[in-house]
């Protein structure tokens, strides 16, 4: 019989009856968790937390002092001061910030942002309401933290950022966490936890930022302590008076037309990719679709070319080729019949029934525009500013009752009165016929954006989607959406017309790697 080492034992110890590791319920190791740190009583009273101390850089032993908020429902801020420097990560509910050891300020986009506001959902959800709060939990398997066993857990946000948890199997706390904030990746290990108010917390925490290790001691640990909101908005020394926002954003409307007719003179290429995830956060299927498309009364055209990357067969691309023919030819009959009606509109000295539509005033009332500052974006000087629910406002309409429900941060150029980019995202469930129909979940999120193309006109470039839908009350499921637009080209718009079409027949789409453009972009 072979002799046994240590180090055979330890491996056998991990294993279940049939030689392999034993499986953990994920959301079991969370329940311990939630148990070992105070129980969930005490854990769901938690509004804020703070934590406070000191820390040395391991490396060239330089100190300095650290900093930890955290305020429900989705706030979040960490500050490193070393001397006149000091480092900084926010969340404001709305926007994502940080600070640099330069001394930059700046708004963070795309995956550094999501993967802040993912921070902040993480640690103010305390494993706590996980459905509620659209964290997924998937267990990773059993690993060594400082020599000991512990369990791993990724934990995966609606955005698709994820975070992996360490726990440990005896005492069921938290001893390691690894992820990315803020583009940076960091590696947290706790240790020497005390119970404050009920709550377990760590008085030492290991902080490996990039490339940096820092010590930290906790002097001060404080669950709801007064922590205001200026904590987590911009420094007002960074802010700026907002101009009229009802008279920019009334140019921006009355600048519509004008941008609805320079898009007609531009055809591209869009790429869509939506991935659906299982409930544990891990993907079920992803498809990607790509279109070429252009531009006619202010709606994108768009004809299928391929299907996860591969041409149509020519039946495929007919069938395509006729629903894009179709679709223009409903856009012209749309068009025909809005003008013969504001036609008759005026002649009969009426106003038209779509002037009641719901416009940029009720946005103004249903929301609330906070932190403004100015910044660069794609090399262009844009006001830069967030809004919230406005909760005053009484909503009516269905529109009205959406723009009630988001929050979030918003990029315009003023000169070229259009929006750069906008992220939004709704603050609670938002229910279409009463539930009914569909259930469109808190924390679903919009990500658009565009460049200035040509030195002319703000066009899209990307768009991203992270949803949490409930169809008819079955059951739900979530899904990400990302659409990139790439490859415009710039037309004469005579060249788009009819050309050799039989009278009366609809224009052929236009395909932006048939006609010869004017400039390619």
């Amino acid at each position: 019989m072979p002799r046994l080492t240590h180090a055979s034992l330890l491996a056998l110890s991990l294993l279940g009856p049939s030689g392999f590791a034993q499986t953990q319920e994920p959301a079991k190791i969370a329940d311990q968790y939630v148990k070992a740190a105070g129980g969930s009583k005490v854990l769901s009273k938690i509004h804020t937390m703070t934590l406070e101390g000191t820390f040395t850089n391991t490396a060239d032993g330089k100190s300095g002092t650290y900093t930890l908020d955290t305020k429900l429902p989705n706030r979040y801020y960490s500050e490193l001061v070393f001397g006149d420097k000091n480092l900084i990560e926010a969340y404001n509910g709305k926007s994502a910030w940080h600070r640099t050891a330069a001394g930059d300020l700046g708004t963070l986009l795309g995956q550094e942002g999501l993967q802040l506001e993912a921070a902040s959902s993480y640690y103010n959800s305390r494993f706590l309401n996980l459905k509620k709060n659209k964290l997924a939990l998937a267990f990773v398997g059993h690993t060594q933290v400082r020599g000991k066993d512990a369990l791993q857990v990724e934990v995966t946000a609606p955005t698709g950022v994820k975070r992996e948890v360490f726990f440990d199997p005896q005492s069921h706390l938290i001893v390691k966490e690894t992820g990315a904030v803020g583009g940076i990746d960091e590696e947290l290990m706790y240790d020497d936890y005390r119970a404050v108010d009920g709550v377990k917390l760590p008085y030492k925490i290991e902080l490996h930022r990039g490339h940096d290790a820092y010590s930290v001691d906790i002097a001060r640990a404080a669950i709801n302590g007064t922590v205001g909101e200026r904590v987590f908005d911009f420094p007002i020394k960074s802010q700026v008076k907002l101009p009229d926002l009802k008279a920019l954003f009334k140019e921006i409307d009355d600048n519509q037309k004008a941008i609805d007719k320079l898009k007609e003179n531009y055809a591209g290429t869009r790429v869509e990719e939506e991935t659906e995830f299982e409930k544990d956060g891990k993907v079920k299927k992803t498809t990607v679709n790509e279109y070429n498309f252009f531009y006619l009364k202010g709606d994108e055209v768009s004809t299928l070319v391929k299907k996860d990357g591969k041409p149509l067969s020519d039946a495929e691309q007919k069938k395509e080729n006729e629903k894009t023919q179709k679709e223009i030819a409903d856009i012209q009959k749309r068009e025909a019949k809005k003008e013969a009606k504001d036609e008759k509109a005026k002649e009969e000295g009426k106003k038209d029934k779509e002037d009641d539509d719901v416009g940029i005033e009720t946005f103004l009332r249903a929301c609330q525009f906070v932190n403004p500052r100015r910044e660069r974006f794609r090399g262009e000087d844009v006001l830069v500013f967030d809004f919230e629910p406005n909760p005053e406002y009484k909503a009516h309409k269905l529109v009205e009752k959406i723009i009630q429900k988001l929050a979030g941060v918003i990029w315009i150029d003023e000169k070229a009165h259009d929006v750069a980019r906008l992220e939004a995202y709704f603050v609670g469930d938002f229910r279409f016929a009463g539930g009914l129909l569909a259930n469109l979940q808190k924390g679903t999120s919009f990500i658009f954006e565009q460049a200035y193309i040509n030195n002319e006109i703000w066009l899209p470039t990307y768009m991203e989607a992270h949803l949490g839908v409930r169809v008819l009350l079955l059951k739900g499921f979530s899904l990400n959406a990302v659409t990139h637009y790439s490859d415009y080209k710039r037309f004469n718009v005579e060249t788009l017309s009819t050309i050799n079409q039989p009278k009366g027949a609809a224009p052929t789409a236009p395909n932006p790697n048939d006609p010869t453009p004017e400039k390619p972009l």
